[in-house]
C-alpha cells in the first residue's frame, strides 16, 4: 500500500455535524447491524486490485458530469447533470454532497472524491438517491460499494458509526497477531483515514483514504 495521504495534515475541515454526516452514521449503524464478511483486514487488501478496477470504470461517468473536461467536476457541472438525468435532489442537498466530498476545499471535485460522492449517494437510501443509482448507472458498482460499507463495519467495532484508534489497533490485531510491528501498523493506518485529526474516523474518511490505498489519487487524471 506504500506511503498514502502524505498532505492529510492540511486538511482540517470538520467531517462531523452536518444532516449529511448524520445521516452516513445512521446508515453505517444500520449496516452494521447486519453484521459483515470481513474476518480480518487483510481479506480487505486482498480484495484493493478488484476494488480499483471497479473504481476506475467510473470514470466514464466522471467524465459525463465534468462538461468542461478540466478533469474536476465544480457545483454548477453537478447541478448541470443532475437536471439532465431528472435526478430530483434539493439545491441543499446537492451542495451538502458537494461540499462533503471537496475535500481540498478548491470547489472542485477531483476524481478520487468524485468516488466518495458516487458512494455516499450509494448508501443514502432514500427515494431520490435510489433513483440516482439507477440513472447513474452505479448498479454494477453495487458489489464495491458493498464490499466498502463491510470492510467499514469490520473496523467499526462498536457499531457507532466511527473507527477509534483502539478499534484499528484491534482490527489490525486480529490480522497479525504477536507481530511486534502490530501497533505501529494500526497507528499508521488510523493517521492515514483521521482527516481532521478528531481521533475519530467516519465513513466519508475512511473512503477517502481507501481511494489512495488502492491507486486512485489526485493526479489520476494527469495520467492519461
Amino acid at each position: 500500500m506504500g506511503a498514502v495521504l502524505g498532505r492529510q495534515d492540511t486538511h482540517k475541515r470538520s467531517f462531523h455535524g452536518s444532516k449529511l454526516e448524520a445521516k452516513m452514521v445512521d446508515a453505517m449503524q444500520q449496516r452494521a447491524s447486519h453484521g459483515t464478511s470481513m474476518k480480518s483486514f487483510d481479506s480487505i487488501v486482498m480484495k484493493f486490485p478488484k476494488i480499483d478496477e471497479s473504481f476506475r470504470k467510473c470514470k466514464t461517468i466522471f467524465e459525463q458530469f465534468d462538461e468542461d473536461s478540466n478533469g474536476e467536476i465544480d457545483k454548477e457541472e453537478l447541478k448541470h447533470c443532475f437536471q439532465k438525468l431528472e435526478i430530483s435532489f434539493t439545491e441543499e442537498e446537492i451542495c451538502d454532497l458537494f461540499e462533503a466530498c471537496d475535500i481540498n476545499e478548491d470547489m472542485g471535485m477531483k476524481f478520487n472524491e468524485f468516488i466518495v460522492f458516487l458512494c455516499l449517494v450509494y448508501l443514502l437510501n432514500e427515494p431520490a438517491v435510489s433513483e440516482a443509482k439507477i440513472k447513474m448507472g452505479l448498479g454494477n458498482l453495487e458489489g464495491t460499494f458493498e464490499t466498502l460499507v463491510d470492510a467499514f463495519v469490520f473496523l467499526d467495532k462498536n457499531k457507532d458509526g466511527y473507527v477509534s484508534k483502539d478499534e484499528m489497533i484491534q482490527a489490525i490485531n486480529e490480522t497479525t497477531t504477536g507481530e511486534r510491528s502490530s501497533g505501529r501498523i494500526a497507528m499508521k493506518r488510523f493517521e492515514e483515514m483521521d482527516w481532521d485529526k478528531n481521533g475519530m474516523v467516519s465513513f466519508k474518511e475512511f473512503l477517502f483514504a481507501f481511494t489512495r490505498w488502492v491507486g486512485i489519487d489526485e493526479n489520476e487524471d494527469d495520467d492519461e
